[in-house]
């Protein structure tokens, strides 16, 4: 697909519909919500990022000139430093943007911080939203209410050497135990790959192993989650993705502390057979040395034909309680998140849309998004809706249980109880 030349106009379309949003909201800090003046807008900042900026700037283009005497700053800011940069926001509002991209993640704990805007009725009242990926909407969801739009969504699958199962007359695996073999006879064959390439600090390719086999991260909702990291179904699930670490496919010593981006560069570098990674890494494999020696299906689930659940990473768009131009932020959110700028963005980036149907019409024109694309139809996961989670994510809890079992240090019931205590610790004190 090629960026659309009607870009502007559908734009210009959109923003006469959606200037009919509602006015005001009692959940804003600000009594004011001017129509006119400067809208102030953080972004991430990409690698590559002119190709996300001229998308961008196409939107800014066409919502200045569907809205006279406004202006938007658009600031793009790096990815490493947002939480120092958001929380400084969310405690001055007179720095803060009206509009800002945040990572899906991150979501219950600006809004346990006081930070995001409810647009439960807007997100309701706009027409676009009904074709929203389920997984995606939950991103934004907390508690019931909706704090953003979905800007794209990425999720991992598997990728393979078609060079290395030719040679080696290997089937592609349809379960996880044939993932698991295949991977040895990989290794048996050729020791100076790795069958499968993992990651002991690789938490996001590990949870399909705990999703497949009936295990949850946590159970509950809002103020009240259990960690369930420790039940019967995610140990079988641990086991699964730690029995992976060993000579026979990939050694602890040099897999047990490598994570997501250490696993694609291995196998971009032709040092695996097999990996498990994400659309956003098609670029990264595209311009390593299996270019055009590999292929992508869907990670296996236990059983043959399925496929495991994957986490449904991405970003999101929100508008910040303290604006003062509620219906324009609201709007330009809308806009920024529109179908139209997230096929332009899959154009410019290759950000999956969040979108069912927009995403149909990108993998029938691009056919490396075919299996990613199925992997979202199938059914993914999140992480729980809780505060606690950044907390959870940034202590490394998981990446050291898995750590703890591929040392021999503790056996899989002894780690996955000492990760639910801190997990179970950090919910506690989340509130």
């Amino acid at each position: 697909m090629k960026l659309s030349p009607r870009l502007p106009a559908l734009l210009l379309a959109a923003l006469v519909v959606t200037a009919c949003a509602p006015q005001t909201s009692d959940n804003s800090s600000s009594d004011e919500d001017e129509k006119t003046g400067t809208l102030r807008v953080w972004l991430f900042q990409e690698v590559g990022n002119q190709p996300k900026e001229k998308v961008v700037d196409s939107v800014v283009a066409a919502f200045e000139k569907a809205h006279k005497d406004t202006e938007v700053d658009v600031e793009y800011i790096p990815i490493e430093t947002r939480a120092q940069r958001v929380k400084a926001a969310f405690n001055d509002p007179k720095s803060a943007p009206d509009v800002m991209e945040y990572g899906n993640t991150d979501t219950a704990g600006y809004v346990k911080d006081g930070g995001l805007l409810d647009v439960t009725k807007e997100f309701g009242d706009w027409s676009e939203a009904k074709d929203t990926d389920p997984t995606a909407k939950q991103s934004v969801t907390v508690d019931g209410k909706v704090y953003g739009a979905p800007l794209y969504v990425g999720v991992r699958a598997l990728y393979y050497r078609t060079d290395v199962f030719e040679e080696l007359g290997l089937e592609v695996p349809k379960t996880m135990a044939e993932l698991a073999s295949t991977a040895r006879e990989i290794r048996a064959a050729k020791p100076d790959l790795y069958g499968l390439v993992v990651g002991g600090a690789y938490t996001y390719g590990a949870m399909p192993f705990i999703w497949a086999n009936g295990g949850e991260l946590a159970t509950g909702k809002g103020g009240s989650y259990a960690s369930a990291i420790d039940s019967a179904a995610a140990q079988k699930g641990i086991k699964a993705y730690t029995s992976l670490f060993g000579d026979d496919n990939c050694p602890a010593a040099k897999c047990a502390g490598m994570g997501g981006n250490d696993t694609i560069t291995a196998f971009a570098a032709g040092k695996a057979g097999m990996a498990i990674g994400g659309d956003f890494s098609h670029t990264a494999v595209e311009a390593g040395k299996v270019k055009g020696k590999y292929a992508v299906v869907p990670l296996p689930g236990v059983e043959s034909g399925s496929i495991a659940p994957a986490f449904a990473g991405g970003n999101n768009i929100g508008v910040l309680k303290s604006t003062s131009h509620r219906t324009l932020a609201v709007q330009l959110m809308e806009q920024l998140a529109s179908k139209e700028t997230q096929s332009s963005l899959f154009d410019a980036m290759g950000f999956l849309p969040t979108f069912a149907d927009v995403r149909q019409q990108v993998a029938a024109e691009e056919p490396y998004v075919k299996p990613f694309a199925q992997t979202l139809s199938a059914g993914t996961k999140f992480v729980p809706a809780s505060p606690a989670w950044a907390q959870i994510d940034s202590s490394l809890v998981l990446p050291t249980m898995f750590q703890e079992v591929i040392s021999g240090k503790k056996d899989v019931a002894g780690a996955a109880e000492g990760a639910a205590t801190k997990m179970n610790d950090a919910f506690g004190s989340a509130g």
